[in-house]
């Protein structure tokens, strides 16, 4: 694989696009690409495949847009030449809403394919289809739906796209992917967008690109706006420090993340009963419900949301000020995807780390990883001193030994 370099593009004008799709670009306020545009744009344009690496929050989703937009608006094709693939239905609505924004101006259409809802949505994914729109954007378990059932071909397309590769291999797409590669033209164009490069995207990259250029913008590191904190805690304190840090009102717009939906439910029903404006996000939730939630959170009708780690892939919010992590979470790159969803778009914001006595080993990770000693804060009066935690060592010795007593069976002797 090759890597591309840097070329200093300073404005989208310089890109030569279509003059409707650069009205589009100018009209949503795009000013200056960011890294990951620069460099990914003109590999893109030049037919190339493409394998790249970036984390969230580096306009990523504008880097693989902007070229094939193009492409439509000076072909003027009316065939679906542009499958994208993504893990969740949230992200397959926010890319949709980027190119009804970006090719406003262009006539070029696309539409959202994804499962859940009912008939009805069914009804309305397969006559969009039938319409020939210019881009799919699609889960790959519904768009399998789709094909089997004979109503969508994809032999004109000419772009493939699988964004967030790394979390569809996560939830176990790959297998789908695969089938659905192999409806597709032979000669065509694969790029690659995933947050880390773990080996099987490796595999994968080998698999179905050809000779792919290569970028890297940043892996793993948390944008330089965010103001990373950790305070040391116990477990019954966490839940009062939130209603500390959000009683001032100096935060406007907050998310939550906890590692499970049992516990996102607890602390919302504790902190809904505090009087804070809060919705859980979470999948016992139907579409309509979470796609209003997200709603109400992109509108500024809701100031706080909690959830679960799926939330943080599938969220495309700017001016988030706040992100509060209830408990460390297992895998030190879902912490970069966590708070990568404050500081987007060169703005700051702040990151709030609870960690309590377990979590210590996983939160060393993270500080590995990142290559950063994280602040560590004072807990305020009110919460009470922050406790003394053991080396996680010991932690981790005295956790292993009550599990095995667990297990043991006791003895009947006389």
């Amino acid at each position: 694989m090759r890597i591309t370099v840097l070329i200093q593009i300073v404005t989208f004008q310089e890109f030569n696009f279509n003059e409707h799709l650069l009205e589009g670009v100018l009209s949503m306020g795009y000013t200056k690409p960011t890294p990951i545009q620069e460099m990914a744009i003109p590999v893109i344009a030049g037919g190339e495949d493409l394998i790249a690496c970036a984390q969230t929050g580096t306009g990523k989703t504008g880097a693989f847009l902007l070229p094939v937009l193009n492409h439509i608006a000076q072909n003027h094709t009316h065939q679906t030449t542009v499958l994208i693939l993504t893990p969740t239905r949230e992200l397959a609505q926010q890319i949709d809403q980027q190119v009804e924004g970006l090719a406003y101006f262009t006539g070029i259409s696309s539409l959202a394919v994804f499962g859940g809802g009912d008939g009805i949505v069914y009804e309305q994914q397969r006559r969009g289809i039938q319409n020939n729109v210019n881009i799919i954007i699609a889960t790959p378990g519904r768009l399998i739906a789709h094909l089997t059932s004979g109503v969508l071909k994809l032999n004109h397309i000419q772009h493939l796209i699988l964004d967030e590769a790394d979390r569809m291999l996560d939830m176990g797409f790959q297998d789908d992917i695969m089938r659905i590669i192999s409806y597709l033209p032979k000669k065509r164009q694969t790029l690659l967008f995933s947050a880390t490069m773990p080996g099987r995207i490796r595999t994968l990259a080998k698999t179905v690109l050809n000779n792919p250029q290569q970028i890297n913008i940043a892996l793993s590191q948390p944008a330089v706006g965010i103001d990373q904190q950790v305070y040391r805690v116990a477990d019954q304190q966490k839940t009062p420090l939130i209603k500390y840090l959000l009683k001032d009102g100096k935060y406007t717009s907050i998310i939550i993340f906890s590692s499970t939906k049992d516990k996102v439910k607890s602390v919302y029903k504790e902190l809904k009963a505090a009087n804070i404006k809060i919705s859980a996000f979470h999948s016992d939730l139907d579409q309509v419900e979470r796609e209003q939630i997200l709603l109400n959170f992109k509108n500024k009708n809701l100031p706080v949301i909690i959830g679960t780690d799926a939330l943080s892939r599938g969220i495309d919010v700017e001016g988030i000020d706040l992100v509060i992590n209830y408990d460390v979470p297992p895998d030190p790159e879902d912490y970069i995807h966590r708070i990568g969803r404050t500081a987007r778009a060169a703005t700051t914001g702040t990151a709030i780390t609870l960690l309590n006595e377990r979590d210590q080993g996983k939160f060393n990770n993270i500080e590995k990883l990142i290559e950063k000693t994280i602040e560590q804060k004072t807990l305020p009066e009110e919460i009470g001193e922050s406790p003394v935690f053991r080396p996680p060592h010991e932690v981790h010795f005295h956790a292993k030994k009550k599990r095995f007593n667990k297990k043991k069976k006791p003895t009947n002797k006389p």
